[in-house]
């Protein structure tokens, strides 16, 4: 009996310390628990909080967003921030890719004719104005037909729309104030321009569409991308050379089939299983092949512009020369399975649409020095 009655207290001793112990250490647990901080560099977030205190979004702008930090988010208002977004403001690489082969034309033209630099330079700030409005135009009419693909794919997922930042109705609103703009501007130019600028609208409408039927909808961006440089040569000079005027449409066709496929690495993964179609997933590990072809067709026809046009040395030996060296490196050098280089190498290509302006402008200033080889239209 006195054993029994030992091992019992016994027992019933060691279950006391232990959980005294427990206690102790969930205090000890209790006090030195640090709640995470949030980066709200990082993140931006608003919640409302209901009887239960649970957390639900009450509107679009209070809606949880990942986005970076960057100058839209430090200087504008913040209803004004979604609609920056949807037109990339914060994204330059794509107005400068709208607006180059605009400037090859214009440049071209000058070439040609002879025109005086203040109407160069005139025409050149127009179109740089209208690339800005277009492209951020044209990245509405993509968001708004892609805003259900974009929330299944990881990069676009944030996208105002695809996020429900901004309703369609609003980017709908939004995009009437972008054509409207744009329209502003094409009003400037003669009637033969205005009627050829306004042709292109159908082109990028649809080009949204095309990732859905087909697997070339870079070839659709490339048609509408360089648009441009069919309508900075009639802009200048009030008619179109088409001999000059199509090589050049060509060549930046094959440049847009060379970015755009890069870029569309970025997303082969998910592209693949949302059902987005795009040449990057078309051809696969042959990537480098085909764009090693496009790279040649596009100094092929380069070249032809330039001869059609009676260009001189400078703008073989920089315009066609220095493009394929820039190409050279972007297709050498390029890892197609990583998402981070694709980016870097599609950014890169605005120093190759640079590259071939300034071998036009050189060779206008070669031109003037040397007044004797002028071509007289």
């Amino acid at each position: 009996m006195l054993l029994n009655n030992s091992l019992f207290l016994s027992t019933f001793s060691r279950n006391l310390r232990i959980k005294q112990s427990s206690k102790v250490h969930q205090i000890f647990l209790i006090k030195n628990f640090k709640r995470p901080q949030l980066n709200t560099n990082i993140y931006r977030f608003a919640s409302n909080v209901n009887n239960n205190n649970v957390n639900k979004f009450s509107t679009n702008e209070e809606k949880y967003e990942e986005t970076k930090s960057s100058w839209i988010d430090t200087y504008l208002p913040s209803k004004l921030v979604p609609y920056a977004l949807l037109a990339r403001l914060d994204k330059p690489i794509g107005t400068w890719l709208l607006y180059l082969p605009c400037t090859w034309s214009i440049t071209m033209a000058t070439y040609h004719a002879h025109l005086p630099v203040s109407q160069t330079m005139y025409m050149l700030s127009l179109f740089g104005v209208g690339a800005f409005i277009m492209r951020g135009a044209g990245c509405t009419i993509n968001d708004m037909w892609d805003r259900k693909i974009d929330s299944k794919v990881e990069r676009t997922a944030n996208r105002p729309l695809a996020s429900g930042s901004i309703t369609p109705f609003q980017a709908l609103s939004f995009l009437s104030l972008q054509l409207s703009a744009g329209l502003a501007v094409l009003t400037q130019l003669n009637w033969y321009s205005i009627f050829l600028g306004a042709t292109s609208l159908s082109i990028v409408t649809i080009y949204p569409f095309m990732k859905r039927v087909t697997f070339w909808p870079q070839l659709y961006l490339g048609f509408a991308f360089n648009w441009g440089t069919l309508l900075g040569w009639p802009a200048m000079i009030g008619s179109s050379e088409w001999s000059v005027t199509l090589p050049l449409y060509t060549a930046g066709v094959c440049w847009t089939l060379i970015y755009d496929t890069i870029y569309a690495h970025q997303d082969k993964k998910f592209d693949s299983i949302v059902g987005v179609k795009s040449t990057a997933i078309l051809f696969g590990d042959r990537t480098r092949c085909w764009l090693t072809f496009f790279s040649g067709s596009m100094l092929s026809c380069l070249a032809l512009a330039g001869y059609m046009n009676g260009n001189d040395w400078p703008y073989y030996f920089i315009s066609v020369m220095g493009a394929g060296s820039h190409l050279a490196w972007q297709l050498w050098t390029v890892n197609i399975d990583d998402a981070a280089d694709c980016g870097r190498k599609f950014r890169s290509n605005k120093w190759t649409g640079a590259i071939i302006l300034s071998g036009i402008v050189t060779d206008i200033l070669w031109q003037n020095l040397n007044p004797v080889k002028q071509i007289i239209p």
